[in-house]
């Protein structure tokens, strides 16, 4: 097995956990069976449940994510080997079998990403190996379970589920309570890739997927979605209009210039840039607004709807261009009741 000759900060970093005994169960995960179910997956299969993190500004809430372009310069849906997706498939066949619901599962796979590039890796920092680079000295198991997929990742679930409130953790303070790792942060990048990743996989669950229609986008709308799901896990910068950095109207801005579509440089004027839609008949591409006043002289934020109470955003400063789910407080409190689509006569 090749290890990767380079490795971004943050990989194979040393993790001490919390108590707990190691459990070794014996059991290898056949991860061609798994794999061999991915063809009945359609193309617009998006997984229910899964993003929805919560911020300081009262983020929070689950849903659909659409499988939308991948960010630039990390492996999306289709670019992972054979062997990275049988890992994923492994630690993702581990979930269901300890019964770890589907935001567990995508939270596993997001770490995995990070620690080794879903590389079974024979070693790391200090004594870390595996996928998650557990450390057999800190109570992980020995060598050989932590280099077991199927083990590694029980023992990933096993700490995860018995973190109080993990599934209303953000992804990466989730994934940073079990891996206590010297780059908290870094595991938020992965957010949309394992999401792909899990949706392409299947959650195996009833109930947990949604069709493509339900966050289908056309033309214009779609141009844009896409190019800002190129920008997934970039920094927040206020000012910033990429393409390296990015504030929320920065975002929505260069997404629809994308499509051929100029907006206003500020959130306040896109708030009037375009045709005025009721929120609950908002469409995928459609501008979402926050105000402290309830009225466009008070707007201080914006988001693009991706359809499913879903949207893609820039939100403030130490959280990256991300995908989330509408709800919380937040929301409540500050989002107007209508959504504006760029392109249409206002």
């Amino acid at each position: 097995m090749s290890t990767p000759t380079l490795l971004p900060p943050g990989y194979g970093q040393h993790h001490v956990p919390p108590p707990l005994r190691p459990r070794r169960t014996g059991r290898r995960v056949v991860a061609a069976l798994v794999l061999a179910g991915f063809a009945l997956l359609g193309a617009g299969t998006i997984v229910a449940g899964m993003i929805g993190d919560a911020s300081e500004s009262g983020y929070g809430g689950g849903g659909c994510v659409a499988a939308l372009a991948p960010p630039a310069g990390r492996p999306g849906m289709g670019q992972w080997d054979d062997q990275q997706r049988g890992n994923a498939a492994a630690i993702v066949a581990a979930g269901q079998a300890v019964g770890a619901p589907p935001r567990a599962q995508w939270i596993a796979l997001a770490t995995a990403m990070q620690e080794s590039t879903l590389n079974n890796l024979p070693g790391g920092d200090r004594d870390s190996a595996g996928l998650f680079q557990q450390r057999p000295s800190q109570g992980w198991g020995d060598h050989g379970q932590v280099t077991d997929p199927d083990y590694a990742a029980r023992q990933f679930y096993a700490r995860l589920l018995e973190i109080p409130g993990w599934d209303s953790m953000p992804l990466a303070q989730a994934a940073q309570a079990v891996q206590r790792s010297a780059f908290p942060d870094a595991y938020a990048k992965w957010e949309q890739p394992a999401a792909d990743l899990l949706a392409q996989l299947g959650s195996g669950g009833a109930g947990l997927a949604c069709t493509g229609a339900d966050v289908a986008a056309s033309g214009g709308a779609a141009t844009a979605i896409n190019w800002a799901g190129g920008q997934l896990g970039k920094p927040y910068q206020w000012g910033a209009t990429g393409p390296d950095e990015f504030d929320c109207s920065g975002l929505t801005m260069r997404s629809w210039q994308a499509a051929g579509v100029q907006l206003p440089r500020v959130s306040r004027d896109q708030a009037s840039a375009g045709q005025q839609i009721p929120r609950d008949q908002a469409q995928p591409g459609d501008l979402l607004f926050w105000s402290t006043n309830g009225v466009v002289s008070g707007v201080h934020h914006v988001a693009l709807y991706l359809g499913n109470g879903q949207i893609r955003e820039a939100p403030t400063t130490g959280i990256p261009v991300r995908d989330r789910a509408l709800g919380g407080a937040y929301d409540e409190r500050e989002l107007l009741p209508y959504a504006i689509r760029p392109g249409s006569a206002a």
